[in-house]
């Protein structure tokens, strides 16, 4: 299997003129210090969302990598089947000119770990997400650690599950100002049963170069679970203190870890 280093050696063969030095991250230090390939430039960003959201979450992340110079698109994840959503993803991927970094916030980290192989993608980027091993059982990882609160706030109607609205206030976007908090809450997507199923078939983190944001107060993935998939990844690491919404709530500092994933 290729490894990272292997991976950015053959990238840099094509592209030696892109290649710069990673720059530490002024907002947040980082938990570990991985031997990591420096990140070649990239000229587009790929956001995936994931459960309780659609593609607009990533608005205010979008508004400043534009504002670098960066072309971004947000995929609309489906919320039906895994292979769906990958698909979703691989054809937003196959439209971009040039490198491009692919993140992913929540679910969306195993649509970044299945599609992040994708030949144009250059580095990967987690924010508060999944990010399993091939073939790994996520659901049997996570419930190896307390069982985050959200989990409770989950209700079906049928095969499509939501979160309540209290749950949503207080355990998803729970350092977000309420008003806006609802509104994120009303265009809250529906998810189906059978995406919670789906198994990724390979990692792309073990062979490009990844990054990932921890969110300390995280009531909807458990922040120590977080820590050891990052960790696990090699991945370049920060700690925001701030909910499962960090993107939303931290936007520059998320845009900062994207743009240093980007080579910027």
């Amino acid at each position: 299997m290729m490894t990272r280093r292997n991976f950015a050696t053959a990238l840099v063969a094509g592209a030696a003129a892109s290649l710069i030095s990673a720059r530490g991250m002024a907002a947040s230090e980082p938990t570990s210090s991985p031997a990591i390939p420096a990140p070649l430039k990239a000229r587009n960003v790929v956001l995936a969302h994931g459960l309780f959201a659609d593609g607009s979450c990533w608005t205010e992340v979008i508004a400043r990598l534009q504002d670098k110079g960066l072309k971004c698109t947000a995929v609309q994840n489906p919320l039906t089947t895994l292979p769906e959503a990958v698909a979703a993803a691989q054809r937003v991927l196959d439209r971009q000119d040039g490198l491009t970094v692919l993140v992913g916030h929540s679910f969306s980290g195993m649509i970044v770990t299945e599609a992040g192989v994708h030949p144009k993608v250059s580095s990967l980027v987690y924010v508060a997400a999944r990010a399993p091993d091939a073939g790994e059982d996520y659901t049997a990882l996570a419930k190896t650690y307390p069982t985050p609160p959200a989990s409770a706030g989950i209700v079906f109607d049928g095969d499509e599950g939501r979160l309540t609205e209290e749950a949503f206030l207080r355990d998803f976007a729970g350092d977000l100002p309420e008003a806006k908090a609802k509104v994120l809450y009303a265009v809250q997507e529906p998810f189906h049963k059978a995406l919670l199923i789906g198994k990724t078939t390979q990692a792309a983190w073990r062979s490009k170069p990844s990054w990932y944001a921890v969110s300390t107060e995280d009531r909807t993935i458990n922040p120590d679970l977080e820590r050891f998939m990052a960790k696990r990844m090699g991945a370049k690491t920060i700690e925001v203190k701030a909910s499962h919404l960090s993107l939303i709530s931290h936007p520059d500092t998320i845009a900062r870890l994207i743009l240093e994933a980007a080579g910027h």
